[in-house]
């Protein structure tokens, strides 16, 4: 295969770093190929995007070693300006990325800056527009986009550049899942019809094994592993040594190769999953295990809404005739697609909206007739973006403020910001500047703020975005802590295969109503009413499912682990294909 991209021992420091965050990196990338690079938070993976246009080492400085090469071209012997004709990049937050008031504007700015002819930059535009799908919005101000639409717009800007190389770093990290459908179908039909060379770093461990024709596994800046998606994901081991999710699919069935099922091939992927279940389900016993449905509220209502409609000023109606219950202790998952109304629902046990009718009460009192500071005391909150909740120019400050503010006595605002620093592992970052640290580590700060509030209520919002594997595992974990000495837990997330070690009760949310108000191992298996919402069950539930018409009876299952013990095997000689 022609190499497109070609990598030479590439090794690279920043400024004023301790040490190398590449190390010696060499790879090629054949024309029309999608390599997924993957690896832990710290692995290099951003560094490494960076690397393939040029903008490391020409902006950021520092120490580099070895050689990129697109499409022939050095990226140290040609300007960033010049390699951007060749590499199309494409980062994790597009809201960074938008500039321009209309989206034609947007697709257009790139190219009036490199002198491309008008005619011709008006012959791109629609191009582009119809290859990710955006025909006409042409007249629309990005921020008038869903989030989908507005990585789609990145997406679209940088194609108009006509690049021998579209690299994409976590272009899906701050979608809710109807935009990281929409993102990787654009960037799979770019690539598979098109011929469009992808380069895509992402956690999306399911969808990367769908669409890659190579992973790369990065850590602490080394190359550790290259292969088809089978080569990597089918190793669960090697992920799960590097804190690294495989697909649950992989997962499972590695896990049944543990308990002794001779499985030849870890499927990666959920068709050829289904295919091997087919086979183990035919000579082999399923006993699905005894599963019991948590308790949905271990004490009296603490959180109550009857009939709470909510009308925006710009008229658009957000909630709808919405009431619920939430019980001192439970533990509850809130999920919908963007525009559900979830983030609208949690705001009014903050009091930072009003109902435009209906009622909502916090341990028996109305909201009304408590203030926003009054609430703040036994109500945490966790927005979706951090940045909104950083004010101090130190960690340590950060954590304080709210303390502060409260006149504790200075030995317990001292006593509880340092418990908050180290429930969230923040101690060493004290001094630093919040803005300074990576987009996860703020979601921590903020937590952290919280935790030293000392609430009875913690509401999370997509407290996950913008983490690995064990940045989420690590943030709920301290919830189900919380949790467990009796506080109430909400959490919104659309990384529903996180969730079943924590919820015990599900609401799905769609247009502004409560569609679904059930336990946990009955709302993951509405998989239709799901996927009306664009969200899409665990792999491990759609297996559970799959088991379950095989059967004929219902087997209420929700992770890897679970899947893989109902399946015995008694006949050693018995393999999944």
């Amino acid at each position: 295969m022609d190499p497109i991209l070609v990598l030479d021992k590439v090794s690279y420091q920043y400024p004023r770093s301790p040490q190398l965050v590449l190390r010696d990196i060499s790879l090629q990338v054949g024309r029309g190929e999608f390599l997924g690079l993957i690896g832990p938070t710290g692995a290099g993976k951003s560094t490494l995007c960076l690397a393939l246009n040029g903008i490391v080492p020409q902006f950021y400085g520092g120490r580099f070693f070895g050689r990129v090469a697109v499409a022939g071209l050095d990226s140290l012997e040609h300007p960033v300006s010049e390699m951007a004709r060749h590499v199309g990049s494409v980062f994790q937050d597009p809201e960074t990325q938008l500039i321009s008031t209309s989206v034609e504007n947007e697709i257009a700015f790139a190219l009036e800056n490199l002198c491309v002819p008008s005619e011709e930059i008006k012959a791109r535009i629609p191009r582009v527009l119809a290859a990710v799908r955006l025909e006409g919005m042409e007249r629309k101000h990005p921020h008038e986009l869903s989030g989908g639409q507005k990585q789609r717009l990145a997406i679209a800007a940088a194609l108009a550049m006509q690049p021998d190389l579209l690299v994409l770093d976590e272009p899906t990290s701050q979608l809710d899942p109807l935009g990281a459908q929409e993102v990787f179908a654009v960037v799979h039909e770019l690539n598979r019809e098109l011929g469009m060379t992808i380069v895509m770093a992402s956690h999306a461990a399911e969808e990367m094994a769908e669409h890659a024709d190579r992973v790369a596994l990065l850590s602490a800046g080394r190359l550790v592993r290259i292969g088809t998606p089978a080569e990597v994901y089918g190793h669960p081991e090697l992920l799960e040594e590097r804190t690294l999710r495989p697909p649950q699919v992989a997962r499972t069935f590695y896990l049944m190769q543990q308990r002794g099922v001779l499985v030849r091939d870890i499927p990666v992927r959920l068709r050829p999953a289904l295919d091997a279940l087919d086979t183990l389900s035919r000579d082999c016993r399923i006993d699905p295990p005894t599963t019991q449905q948590p308790p949905t509220q271990s004490g009296g209502a603490l959180l109550s809404i009857r009939n709470l409609e909510y009308v925006y000023p710009d008229g658009t109606e957000a909630l709808r005739d919405v009431s619920l219950d939430v019980g001192r202790g439970e533990y509850v998952l809130i999920v919908g697609q963007n525009g559900a109304g979830k983030t609208t629902l949690v705001k009014h046990f903050l009091g930072l909206l009003q109902p435009t009718s209906g009622t909502v009460a916090v341990g028996g009192t109305d909201v009304r007739q408590l203030s926003v500071s009054e609430l703040a005391r036994s109500i945490g909150y966790v927005a979706q973006n951090p940045n909104d909740q950083i004010f101090n120019s130190t960690v340590g400050d950060e954590v304080a403020f709210a303390l502060r503010n409260l006149r504790c006595p200075l030995n317990e605002v001292e006593e509880r910001t340092l418990a908050g620093l180290q429930a969230m592992g923040l101690v060493e970052q004290r001094h630093q500047h919040p803005l300074s640290l990576p987009q996860g580590d703020r979601t921590r700060i903020v937590i952290a703020a919280i935790l030293a509030m000392r609430p009875e209520v913690l509401i999370l919002d997509e407290p996950t975005t913008g983490q690995d594997f064990q940045g989420a595992r690590f943030i709920l974990d301290i919830s189900r802590r919380l949790h467990q000495t009796g506080k109430t837990i909400l959490v919104i997330t659309h990384h529903l295969y996180l969730m079943p070690d924590y919820a015990g009760r599900v609401i799905v949310m769609g247009k502004g109503t409560i569609l679904l108000d059930a336990p946990i191992r009955t709302a993951y298996h509405q998989v239709d009413l799901l996927r009306s919402t664009f969200l899409d069950p665990p792999q491990a539930v759609l297996l559970a499912r799959h088991l379950s018409e095989r059967v004929g009876q219902d087997i209420p299952l929700l992770t890897p682990r679970e899947v893989a013990d109902c399946v015995v095997c008694d006949s050693p000689e018995v393999q999944a294909p």
